[in-house]
């Protein structure tokens, strides 16, 4: 596994904006690479992630914000949920730009993330279907295992977890649930 040694730094609120955006151009760019540009899976204005969503995501009481950082230089970020009771924590949002993919950054900030949260005993993600590359560097890379898949045939009197600080109207219905027992 080719790992870069990245830093992470918690968000400072000048950065807010250009953090936002940099997420949306990450999940943008796979899903045009999938897709092409005129694809049923952006929202209405045009993004796989919406402003909401990732606000909110920011803005929630158990969340911690970073940006990952390589040679001073933003080229990603990371939201985290964390469950100070039960170390049943989520990553709710990993991001590297498009133009600092294959240099091992997201390997490199994962690790980050795991020494900055020892204490976890399970980390959960999810990511959408069409997300080849996120689902070869969860599961061959960072070693998580798919958990499960919502679909269409999800039983609708399950709510699917983590999904409570997602806009509901965004993004693709079909989705992989990965999880990561660290102890």
């Amino acid at each position: 596994m080719k790992n870069t040694k990245v830093i992470l730094v918690p968000l400072m609120s000048d950065d807010r904006e250009q953090f936002i955006l940099d997420n949306q151009w990450s999940f943008k760019h796979g899903a045009m690479i999938e897709f092409g540009e005129r694809d049923d899976h952006l929202d209405k204005d045009g993004e796989i992630i919406s402003r909401k969503t990732i606000e909110m995501c920011i803005d929630a009481a158990d969340t911690e914000t970073y940006r990952i950082v390589l040679d001073g230089e933003n080229v990603g970020g990371v939201i985290l949920r964390i469950d100070k009771h039960t170390h049943h924590n989520e990553l709710e949002i990993l991001f590297v730009k498009p133009e600092a993919h294959s240099k091992g950054i997201g390997c490199g900030a994962w690790q980050a993330v795991e020494a900055l949260h020892p204490e976890t005993v399970v980390w959960h993600t999810c990511t959408p279907y069409f997300e080849k590359r996120n689902i070869h560097f969860y599961v061959n890379k960072c070693g998580f295992q798919i958990d499960q898949f919502w679909c269409e045939y999800f039983d609708p009197g399950h709510e699917m977890p983590g999904t409570d600080n997602h806009d509901p109207e965004e993004g693709p219905d079909e989705m992989f649930r990965f999880v990561k027992v660290m102890k």
